[in-house]
């Protein structure tokens, strides 16, 4: 079964579009050239189609496969909110942190984990383990698989204290000098900006001076007063 999905995803290769990708990305590995919009409608059929086993079945064998368009598929077989139980597919999504190497992977991946954060926040305590680890791109998933904390309009008391939390990682990641850890927070408070401007006032007032130019600038996006 796993192979026919495999299979599904080849069957609309384009070697130039491939060709286009790899350049584009960077990354080492295969590409098939197969658009985004393909893979959704593709992933969309699985999802209604296939068990949950069935689906974890595939998403181990797409993954192991390191084809660019697998990975991706892989990470859109569990992009959904509902899931019950879902403990398999978290163990599963975060057994593929490690192997991050490039951000389109990883910010398909980092989207169904988020999903499973919001269904389970006490998760959070594993992705707080993430921000000490030397890996950069597991770093710069803890922001990434957490935006659904910048979008809230009237959060909870619980859940502005996960939001003050997650703050605090990204405070701590001021210093890393890394182009995609300085954006990772900058894209964070953005998107905070839009929800709670004062919390970003606030972060940029005490960490921005130490943030790179280009990266407060993008965290300053939507301020109505930038300083």
């Amino acid at each position: 079964m796993s192979e026919i999905l495999l299979d599904q995803i080849r069957a609309h290769a384009d070697a130039e579009r491939a060709a286009g990708a790899a350049a584009y990305h960077k990354a080492e590995r295969e590409y098939l050239g197969v658009p985004n919009p393909v893979l959704n409608d593709l992933t969309k059929d699985w999802r209604r189609s296939l068990t949950l086993d069935q689906r974890l079945e595939g998403a181990k064998f797409l993954w192991q496969t390191d084809i660019h368009e697998a990975r991706v598929a892989a990470a859109k077989l569990f992009a959904q909110a509902r899931i019950r139980p879902d403990d398999a597919v978290w163990d599963l999504l975060v057994s593929w942190v490690p192997d991050f190497d490039a951000w389109a992977i990883a910010d398909h991946v980092c989207g169904s984990l988020s999903k499973r954060l919001i269904a389970d926040p006490s998760r959070l305590d594993v992705v707080e383990s993430w921000t000490q680890s030397e890996h950069m791109w597991t770093r710069r998933a803890a922001m990434v698989c957490t935006l659904p904390w910048t979008k809230q309009n009237n959060p909870k008391p619980a859940e502005l204290e996960q939001r003050d939390r997650i703050l605090g990682w990204a405070a701590g990641y001021v210093p890393d000098r890394e182009w995609f850890m300085q954006k990772s927070i900058a894209w964070w408070l953005r998107e905070l900006s839009k929800h709670d401007q004062d919390r970003v006032r606030d972060f940029l007032s005490e960490h921005g001076p130490e943030m790179k130019a280009f990266a407060r600038k993008e965290a300053e996006k939507y301020l109505k007063n930038p300083s």
